[in-house]
Order: structure tokens, then C-alpha cells, then sequence
């Protein structure tokens, strides 16, 4: 080999391991400054990672939505998600978060029954009955047969309170021809209003400086008002009390059920129209009664047909496409009380505030009306 062949081999060399130390050099100096990876460790053939550092501030979950609670164990300002009084999760699930009553269910004072129970129990124990007309859609005339039904006991020498808790809308005074009149306190309490010797009315529409006034209140608010209601006014000893409630299944409703749980509710009376739109509500209606232990006693259905007031010809103006109330009752299994005609004179009476017996006392309605109060007495007198 010659001198220069020689030589373009030792240059070569030297050049490939020049290259092969500054690799090596380059790779020790990258492994330095990479972050260290998660090695395996084997500890007893078991194969572990390197935990990660944990951070020290951890946030603490929020729980998860309860279960929505039984109408009875949730009260009356709570949300629709509300678990219970009773639940372990009572003010710490998230639908507790803006509840009013948030603070109280979280400590437990929530589960402890409200004094005003006691109070209603006492306050009603010399009542023999207690009826709630209910019904599941509004426009049905719920308050006009709350208001003849107590005309019709009365009529039979029977005392008999009316309490009206419909609040926003009180159309009771007016149709026991009672406006302008007042409410008087004294020391055993509120004094209800008087039509005659037998009936007494109790309502909100007495307390309204202007009978056009809106009554435009939350849940909170009108619970105050039915308690006060039920714990303050003197009744003194009844045959019967009816209450007249808004439609639907809301606050007052809860309320009512509540305050009254302790006090011996004898059941509803539920009134509907003859047509699906109203028998749909009502079903719902039923469905509420049973869900919180409140007897229904039957079911009216008011405007069943019109009655000719000269011939006495009734006509089906609501034409009963499910089989009107009477089918729903079977249907249900809930007893049927009656049907009460459309006639204008129930109209007259409602707006002259006079029981129908007094227009026409043997009128179809007014022999209705009568029907009815034999079929509640009946049911009231088997408990």
C-alpha cells in the first residue's frame, strides 16, 4: 500500500470516530436535561409505575343529584328535585343549592315536624268534617260548587266553615254575596266572616283594599297565609269545613296537605268537565291525592249538559269523547259523585251571591247539588 492510500485511511478513521463521540456526547448531554421518566419498579415480580406528584389543593366533589322526594317529605318553597327532609342527602345535593331551605335541611331541624301541625290539630278538633275541593284544571266551576255545597249544608241546619286558599284568585266573598266585608281579630284569633247563623267564610279577598288588586306572591308567602289560616282563625265547633283550592297540584296544595296531616282529613271532592282536556288533568289529580295519603271521596262533573229552563231538555254541550267523568271514575277506581248541569240561574247565583236552592229549588242543578251532598255525607259518615 502506498504512503498515500495509507494516509486517506488513518484521515477516515479518525473522522468516523470523531462523529461517533460527538453522537455519544450529544445524547448524554440530552438525557441530562429531558425530564425524568416513569420508570417500571419491580417489587416482588409486581410491576409499578412512579406515582405522579399529587397536587395539594384538591377541590372537594360536589354530590351528585338525589332522587326527587314524595310530595309529603318535601316542603312547600322546595324545588321539584328536592330529596327529602328525610334523605341523607338533605342540603348537601347540588338541586339543594338556592333552596330557602338549604341551611335547615343540612342540620337536620328540617327532619323535626313544624309546630303549626300541632297548632292545626288543635285548632280543628271540633270540626267533624274536613272536605278539600280540588281539581286539575282551572275554569271548571270548582269554586262555585265549594260555595253551594256549603249553601246546600247549611241549608240543612248544619254549621259549616268555608275556607277559600285559593289566593290569587278569591272569588269566594263575592259568590256568598260577601264583598266589602272584613275580618276582625280578637283574643282568640281571626273571627270569619258570617253569611247566616250556620256558614262561615274565611278567604284573602276580605283583606284587599281593592277587590282589583293582583295578589302577585311567591310559594314562601302564601304558605304564611295558610298557615295563619288554618292555625288563627276561630272556627269555634263545625259540621263541616270545606277549602276551596286553586287548581292544579302546587304550593298551596302541599300546604294544605301538610298543615292538615295530623288534623284527620276526611278526603277530596274533585270536580271536572265532561271533555279529555279537563279528565287528563284530573287523572293527574287523582295520581297527587294517592301519592300523599289524601283520600278522594268522589268526583262531580260540573257542566255536564245544558238544561232548557223551559222544557228541561239537556243537551251534551262538552261532548264526552273518553266517556266523561263517570268512565274515568271506573277507569280510576274512585267513586263518582254526580253530574251537575250548565244552567245560566248558577251563574246568577254565583254573581248575586245566593244558593241556588233560592232561585229554584227544584231545579235540576239544585236537586244535583243535593245528590252530591247525600253521596259526600255517606262517604264521610263510613270513617
Amino acid at each position: 500500500m502506498s504512503a498515500t492510500n495509507s494516509n486517506l485511511v488513518s484521515f477516515s478513521l479518525g473522522a468516523a470516530a470523531g462523529v461517533a463521540a460527538c453522537g455519544t456526547l450529544y445524547w448524554a448531554l440530552q438525557k441530562q436535561t429531558s425530564p425524568r421518566a416513569a420508570r417500571p419498579n419491580n417489587v416482588n415480580g409486581i410491576s409499578e409505575t412512579e406515582p405522579k406528584e399529587v397536587s395539594k389543593h384538591v377541590e372537594a366533589e360536589t354530590p351528585p343529584p338525589a332522587t326527587p322526594a314524595a310530595p309529603e317529605d318535601r316542603p312547600a318553597d322546595a324545588p321539584e328535585s328536592c330529596p327529602g327532609v328525610s334523605s341523607e342527602q338533605a342540603g348537601k345535593s347540588s338541586s339543594c343549592a338556592g333552596c330557602p331551605n338549604q341551611a335547615l335541611c343540612a342540620s337536620g331541624e328540617a327532619k323535626k315536624k313544624d309546630p303549626a301541625v300541632a297548632d292545626v290539630q288543635e285548632r280543628l278538633s271540633a270540626v267533624k268534617r274536613k272536605i278539600l275541593v280540588l281539581s286539575g284544571k282551572g275554569g271548571v266551576g270548582k269554586s262555585t260548587v265549594s260555595a253551594q255545597l256549603s249553601f246546600g249544608f247549611s241549608g240543612r241546619g248544619m254549621d259549616v266553615g268555608l275556607l277559600d286558599v285559593d289566593i290569587c284568585g278569591p272569588s269566594v266573598p263575592r259568590m256568598l254575596g260577601l264583598l266589602g266585608q272584613d275580618v276582625h281579630q280578637s283574643s282568640e284569633g281571626w273571627s270569619p266572616v258570617y253569611v247566616d247563623d250556620h256558614l262561615a267564610v274565611m278567604s284573602i279577598g276580605f283583606m284587599l283594599p281593592n277587590q282589583d288588586d293582583a295578589i302577585i306572591w311567591r310559594g314562601p308567602r302564601k304558605n304564611g297565609l295558610i298557615k295563619q289560616f288554618l292555625t288563627d282563625v276561630n272556627w269555634g265547633d263545625l259540621d263541616a269545613l270545606i277549602i276551596d283550592t286553586p287548581p292544579g297540584t302546587s304550593d298551596e296544595h302541599l300546604s294544605i296537605v301538610t298543615y292538615l296531616q295530623d288534623a284527620k282529613v276526611d278526603g277530596a271532592v274533585i270536580v271536572t268537565t265532561p271533555q279529555e282536556v279537563s279528565l287528563m288533568d284530573v287523572r293527574k289529580e287523582i295520581n297527587f291525592c294517592r301519592k300523599v295519603g289524601l283520600p278522594v271521596l268522589g268526583v262531580i262533573e260540573n257542566m255536564s249538559g245544558y238544561a232548557c229552563p223551559k222544557c228541561g231538555h239537556e243537551e251534551r254541550i262538552f261532548s264526552p269523547s273518553t266517556g266523561g267523568a263517570l268512565a274515568m271514575c271506573q277507569q280510576m277506581e274512585v267513586p263518582f259523585l254526580g253530574s251537575v248541569p250548565l244552567d245560566g240561574r248558577v251563574a246568577a247565583a254565583g254573581d248575586q251571591g245566593m244558593p241556588l236552592s233560592q232561585l229554584q229549588p227544584d231545579g235540576p242543578v239544585a236537586k244535583c247539588i243535593d245528590k252530591v251532598i247525600n253521596a259526600i255525607l255517606k262517604e264521610t259518615d263510613k270513617k
